[in-house]
């Protein structure tokens, strides 16, 4: 059977290898994404955007009243 991740298993292989940059290859990938894209990623990894966002949104209330 294929392997399904080819390109994926082949640019991981380039990291490990020190042929790629892995921050490159990070912001490559986060340049290349929609916003949305994005932040369903760091959400389904539990990177801890949403509590940002709460943080961020509590402070614009704060400084209105």
């Amino acid at each position: 059977m294929s392997n399904p991740r080819q390109a994926t298993c082949r640019i991981l292989e380039l990291i490990e290898d020190g042929i790629l940059d892995r921050d490159m290859v990070i912001n490559s990938c986060l340049k290349y994404m929609s916003e949305s894209d994005v932040r369903d990623m760091a959400h389904c990894n539990d990177f801890g955007l949403d509590d940002d966002e709460e943080d961020e949104e509590d402070e614009e209330d704060e400084e209105w009243e």
